[in-house]
């Protein structure tokens, strides 16, 4: 009897670890099971923003191709990612920010379509200026460089927006100098591609990220 109860009272401790061992494991089973879970559904969000966001653009981009179907079918503006481009020949003489007659009516054929647009939309548009990688030849210095010459013709791209009836509060000016260019500036053709002028619809909220605010 001795013995049996020895056996008894050795035998006990070993079946509670095995209990213990058996809800650590359940315990980390449930944890992995939850943390897999919860993995799935952070993805299962961030998928369906993505459609979302793509959704918006697809939106985006075809509401502006109606707008601007005037000026696009003419080959005087391109419309790549939301972004409205002029060559620099049809607004500017070169190293001019003075606009010419044909920009301006480029311009105003503009105006009417992208009012309306934003009219629709929590958008704001951004009249960016470029230019090439040569230095500004001006024989009345007016511009002290590039930078200042892209400024000046997105203010006057700018301005005379305005005046063809886009809202003051709906649109800004910037400037990007010789950066960003879309072309080589080795030779003149690629030169010429990168004085341009574009216009992009952005987020309200972006316009303080883009002054640097």
């Amino acid at each position: 009897m001795e013995s049996l109860d020895d056996n008894i009272e050795h035998s006990t401790p070993v079946w509670a670890v095995f209990g213990d061992l058996m809800s650590g494991l359940l315990g980390a089973f449930v944890l992995i099971l939850v943390g897999v879970l919860g993995v799935q559904l952070e993805l299962a969000s961030s998928l369906e923003a993505e459609v979302q966001k793509r959704q918006q653009e697809e939106q985006r981009r075809v509401t502006l191709e109606k707008a601007l179907a005037g000026p696009l079918a003419s080959g005087r503006v391109t419309l790549d990612n939301g972004r409205i481009g002029i060559s620099g020949s049809v607004l500017f003489a070169l190293n001019s920010d003075e606009l010419q007659p044909e920009g301006r009516q480029l311009l105003k054929s503009l105006a009417a379509p992208l009012s309306a647009y934003l009219g629709t939309r929590d958008e704001i548009l951004m009249v960016s200026g470029f230019t090439d990688d040569r230095p500004v030849r001006d024989s009345n210095r007016k511009f002290a460089d590039n930078w200042e010459l892209s400024a000046q013709r997105a203010l006057t791209v700018t301005r005379t927006m305005i005046e063809e009836g886009v809202p003051a509060a709906s649109i800004f000016a910037a400037a990007f100098g010789p950066e960003q260019p879309v072309a080589s500036n080795a030779d003149a053709e690629g030169r010429a591609r990168n004085r341009r002028v574009e216009m992009a619809p952005v987020p309200r909220s972006g316009k303080a990220a883009a002054e640097g605010k």
